[in-house]
């Protein structure tokens, strides 16, 4: 299962109550050294939230071995320091399906799908305002980014909200919200037994 959406719209949150192994895509940033960072139009600060500050092709190959084989290493990012910080092991054992989440899930719908290991795609949407407080209260919290910064990056992320999910929902993640997003994540786990090929 792929799980996308503005970022803030509460995919960690849903995740965590799914009861479903769950990969973190956004550990598959690239490091704030990076020269091929996408920089926000007319400003110098890094747009983190562009397609193109993502590993698609790291983040493939691990959900591929996930399915293959119920284990793979990935990257430990910090977001407040833009950086790897280390590996991890993920392990999922036997079971069928686990979740993959992040803002650019929706990004390689298409691979998963011809690999033949998506199950479903969900863009979960919660509304600008909504989505802009939480997003801005957990960043603050968490000290990922400076407070002007962080300023800057909810007022144009507010604004492009409605233009996020339409391009979501394009690359063909289904758009829903917290409850429907459960509802389908629960028929795609009852939809599956402990012998099927095991998919995002």
């Amino acid at each position: 299962m792929l799980l996308c959406g503005p970022s803030g719209s509460g995919k960690s949150l849903l995740a965590a109550r799914s009861g479903l192994p769950v990969l973190r895509l956004d550990d598959f940033y690239k490091e704030g050294t990076d020269p091929t960072l996408p920089l926000v139009p007319q400003s110098s600060d890094i747009d983190w939230d562009h397609p193109g500050s993502w590993d698609a092709d790291t983040a493939v190959a691990a959900i591929t071995e996930l399915c293959r084989t119920g284990r793979t290493r990935v990257p430990r990012y910090d977001l407040g320091l833009s950086a790897r910080t280390g590996e991890e092991a993920v392990d999922i054992g036997r079971t069928p399906l686990f979740l993959a989440e992040g803002i650019f899930a929706a990004e390689i719908v298409a691979r998963c799908r011809e690999l033949g290991v998506l199950a479903d795609a969900l863009c979960l949407s919660r509304g600008p305002l909504t989505t802009f407080r939480r997003r801005f209260l957990r960043d603050l919290r968490e000290g990922r980014k400076s407070v002007p910064f962080l300023m800057r990056r909810g007022w144009r992320l507010m604004r492009q909200e409605r233009s996020v999910i339409a391009r979501q929902t394009a690359l063909g993640a289904h758009a829903c919200d917290r409850e429907e997003a459960m509802g389908r994540l629960a028929a795609a786990a009852a939809g599956r037994c402990a012998t099927a090929p095991t998919a995002a």
